[in-house]
């Protein structure tokens, strides 16, 4: 390990001394939860039926179901794999894969990172405008002030020192997943039961051109849906037996998963079908007051989602600051410095670019894509891990390389179906269009 990253593991380690291992596999569960079932993650999820039809649509979903459950597995198994705790992905992989693993991680858990909250703050700031304008029909604020509002808000949150210290901010957010996955599926069914079902069509719209990028669009969607860059970072929080306890956690959070993001995108495509919305709460129509409930569970969770995912970034500054061995003072000075540019840079960004569908393929193609799916199979491959049991063993190295080689596939096509679909937004709209 080259001494740059011996400087980055002291300071990893260090700074997570006082909250490591405090964690039960109930907070796990809680951080796994709020950083997967987002409203912004599983929202997009009937429109990506919608543009993959029932068979492809349906088989996708549950794919990446099992599979990001499988390979979060193999993550937190490979926790101590060579005798040494690794509370990052970064480090986990620098000490697998080397140099390349470490900067390859680096740059994807970024990607991810800024992608998801810059794709959240546009949900969210469309959330808080639905609820204004429910009781201001013709108010003047647009939607970037209300993704100004909720950017000043995070800076708040952004003060919290680390991602234990989020736990409860997170329990809360895990409740509001529900209440936003139970409202928004009881209010898409009673939206579907009250539309003449005779005019809902389920066939693919657009040429053949637009239909094949559409359906690279929607896997990108979908694997934005099940994106989870902190695995690592969130196993250092619990504490021992971590493994165990993770794996206990994961579960249960993937329990909360299935129940909401199956049913969600099935009765929201069921109710809507292609004429579904990108975020499905735009679909929905009456009741008024749960469709404005379910827009104030949305940013609740958001709330604490967008935390989780700036916290990489935060902790490279970090990095970077106690490597040069910047004072107590300094720091205490300089966290809010960098913490403000980090928010006005994704606010700045969502608000010049509110396209949210967009958003989400890009980030789930390129940044969740290697890290959620291809990532930990071949980790676990490199580290040797494999099951003593030879059948056992070669079903399971069968079954990694099948998934790396798959998401693969689903990362290139998704990113061109994003880039095709921002290109044709930015075209269509002006920048800070109030969407």
């Amino acid at each position: 390990m080259s001494e740059k990253h011996e400087e980055d593991q002291e300071f990893d380690v260090g700074s997570e001394d006082e909250a490591a291992g405090k964690g039960t596999w109930k907070h796990a569960a809680f951080h796994v939860a709020t950083t997967i079932a987002t409203p912004a993650a599983y929202a997009p999820l009937p429109f990506a039926l919608a543009s993959l039809g029932w068979p492809l649509g349906v088989s996708s979903l549950v794919t990446a179901t099992l599979a990001t459950w499988y390979s979060s597995l193999l993550i937190a198994s490979l926790w101590r794999w060579n005798g040494k705790k690794h509370v990052t992905y970064r480090l986990l992989a620098d000490s697998i894969f080397g140099f390349w693993g470490y900067w390859s991680i680096a740059f994807f858990q970024q990607v991810a990172s800024i992608g998801n909250n810059i794709a959240i703050q546009i949900a969210a700031g469309s959330s808080l405008k639905a609820v204004y304008k429910h009781y201001h029909k013709d108010g003047t604020l647009t939607l970037q002030h209300f993704i100004i509002f909720f950017g000043a808000f995070e800076l708040f949150l952004s003060q919290l020192p680390d991602i234990h210290s989020l736990r409860w901010v997170n329990g809360l957010c895990t409740l509001s997943t529900i209440g936003f996955a139970c409202t928004t599926i009881g209010v898409t069914i009673y939206n579907g039961k009250k539309i003449d079902r005779e005019s809902i069509s389920y066939s693919l719209q657009g040429s053949s051109s637009a239909k094949r990028f559409a359906a690279f669009n929607a896997l990108g969607a979908i694997a934005f849906s099940f994106g989870d860059a902190m695995l690592p970072e969130i196993q250092n929080t619990v504490r021992e037996p971590s493994v165990k306890n993770m794996y206990k956690g994961v579960s249960a959070a993937y329990s909360v998963i299935v129940l909401t993001y199956w049913q969600l995108a099935f009765t929201g495509y069921w109710a809507f079908g292609s004429q579904v919305q990108p975020y499905i709460v735009a679909s929905l129509t009456v009741p008024k007051w749960t469709i404005i409930m379910a827009n104030i569970f949305a940013v609740i969770q958001i709330s604490g989602c967008y935390q989780i995912y700036c916290r990489p970034t935060y902790a490279y500054f970090e990095e970077r600051l106690a490597s040069n061995r910047t004072s107590m003072l300094k720091n205490g000075l300089i966290r809010p410095i960098f913490t403000s540019i980090y928010i006005v840079v994704i606010t700045l960004v969502a608000s010049a670019m509110p396209f949210f569908v967009d958003f989400v393929s890009i980030c789930g193609a390129i940044g969740f894509t290697p890290l959620d799916f291809i990532f930990p199979v071949l980790a676990f491959l490199k580290a040797g891990k494999m099951p003593k049991n030879r059948a056992v063993g070669i079903s399971m190295r069968i079954l990694n390389v099948g998934i790396a080689a798959w998401f693969s596939i689903v990362a290139v096509v998704g990113c061109i179906g994003a880039i095709r679909f921002v290109v044709e937004d930015v075209k269509t709209y002006k920048f800070f269009h109030d969407m």
